[in-house]
């Protein structure tokens, strides 16, 4: 199986990303895994005529916005995002008009048509670059209430929140990090920013998926429990051998993470099915947004 895609990717000059939270077996495969920034940034550079996204929908949806010559797969259209799904470009425009004119910063988990209408978009990677990158100094930040009142915490801007939020990083409750540092004493909690503020006041450090990697190998610590979805549990560990990382909850796994399978890749490359596009009238005030998040690294 594995040997087919890369026959094929070689046949149709494709390239393969996948997030860190895909399948182990897919990780494997990649030509890059990470974040939604890296893989951002990969897609904006890549000179294959052909990209196969493992991940959501709107992961998709930026590598087409960002690469609108070249095709972009998605091996199971119907893995999204519930995130994603919590906002409307027209429900933003309502909101818009409720408020006096500032910046719209939009978290890249978010629908092509609402990034169409954002000022900037951000990551949880460099969403507080984002931020502190404005010169307003009040801003409406979609649709991650979590992430919005993190970066306010760490500036000292005003962030007007919308009501959405990732169903797997909210539910981690302070008991069951309690229990996971009962159980590992020795271990530095790590906790995504798309989980409560509860949870990262009792982190030891608030970063991205690719933050934790950094921070697990650059750390001389040997023990870690990680505050995200679980899948980050294989490149964390295939990235820092020797070192022990424990999940903060088991129940921190999105099955839309999990829908794609080595047979998927296959079927997508072969039929060259899942196309992602978005349509020219979206796409170009979106990448404006998208660019401008790329640029603050």
């Amino acid at each position: 199986m594995k040997e087919k895609i890369k026959d094929l990717l070689k046949e149709k000059n494709a390239i393969l990303l996948a997030h860190n939270y895909e399948p182990p077996e897919i990780q494997d495969m990649a030509d890059l895994c990470g974040d939604s920034l890296e893989l951002s940034i990969r897609a904006s550079r890549t000179d294959a005529a052909v990209i196969v996204f493992c991940g959501v929908h709107f992961m998709a949806e930026t590598a087409s916005i960002l690469c609108p010559d070249k095709t972009v797969l998605l091996p199971r259209r119907e893995a999204g995002c519930e995130m994603a799904d919590m906002i409307t470009a027209e429900a933003l425009r309502e909101k818009i008009d409720q408020l006096p004119p500032m910046p719209v910063v939009t978290y890249v988990n978010s629908p092509a048509d609402v990034k169409a209408l954002s000022t900037v978009c951000c990551t949880s990677a460099n969403v507080v670059k984002v931020a502190q990158s404005l010169d307003a100094d009040e801003m409406l930040m979609i649709p991650d209430r979590n992430l919005a009142r993190y970066a306010a915490s760490q500036t000292d801007k005003k962030i007007h929140l919308w009501d959405g939020y990732c169903p797997f990083h909210d539910r981690l409750t302070p008991q069951e990090v309690l229990a996971a540092r009962k159980a590992h004493p020795e271990a530095v909690f790590m906790a995504h920013p798309e989980c409560r503020p509860e949870i990262l006041e009792m982190a030891d450090i608030v970063t991205s998926t690719s933050g934790m990697i950094r921070h697990a190998a650059e750390s001389t610590d040997e023990e870690f429990i990680v505050g995200t979805e679980v899948g980050i549990l294989h490149p964390i560990g295939k990235a820092n051998p020797g070192k022990r990382f424990y999940p903060a909850s088991e129940k921190m796994l999105c099955p839309d993470m999990k829908r794609i399978s080595l047979d998927d890749v296959v079927r997508s490359l072969e039929e060259m099915s899942g196309e992602v596009k978005v349509p020219e009238t979206i796409r170009v005030p979106a990448l404006a947004a998208v660019e401008r998040m790329i640029a603050i690294v």
